[in-house]
């Protein structure tokens, strides 16, 4: 009979499991506070950023209630692609020109940004300023992009 040269396997992740384990069990209550700091955090972010809505939602928010779109990215990025009839108000410029979009107050208002994470912030200033029906659209031009719907170009 021939032996073998190869060492036995390693067995690292049910060790590392087991110590994992181990720490839950002995420091349930350090585990505990992660778990409600993680959640609190999660909600106050979800609350800062106000209401997000998915790209279709947004679409018929915008076509059954005569809605805008608010693109606040740079210009460069707006230039290159945006939604059809989109109105552009740079981010940094929204307080200032915000006057652009007094007949939109009582419509409602889509937030887009590149991601869908600036918008929470513009949402935010949007609704402090009496638009109540201001919304950010998740993941921004990124997933309206993705979803391959129509973009026109300047």
């Amino acid at each position: 009979m021939r032996a073998s040269n190869r060492a036995p396997p390693i067995e690292i992740f049910p060790v590392q499991f087991d110590l994992l384990i181990q720490f839950i069990t002995q420091e349930w209550l350090l585990v505990l506070a992660l778990a409600a700091t993680l959640t609190m955090l999660f909600l106050h972010e979800k609350r800062k950023a106000g209401p997000a809505v998915s790209c279709q939602q947004a679409i018929n928010m915008v076509n059954s209630e005569e809605g805008v779109f608010l693109d606040i990215r740079d210009g460069a990025e707006f230039k290159k692609s945006h939604i059809v009839d989109a109105v552009h108000v740079p981010l940094t410029k929204l307080a200032g020109r915000v006057g652009e979009l007094e007949k939109y107050q009582e419509k409602p208002v889509i937030v887009v940004c590149k991601l869908g994470q600036s918008a929470g912030s513009a949402t935010k200033t949007l609704r402090g300023l009496g638009f109540t029906r201001a919304h950010k659209m998740s993941g921004g031009m990124m997933e309206w992009q993705a979803q391959k719907l129509p973009v026109v170009s300047e």
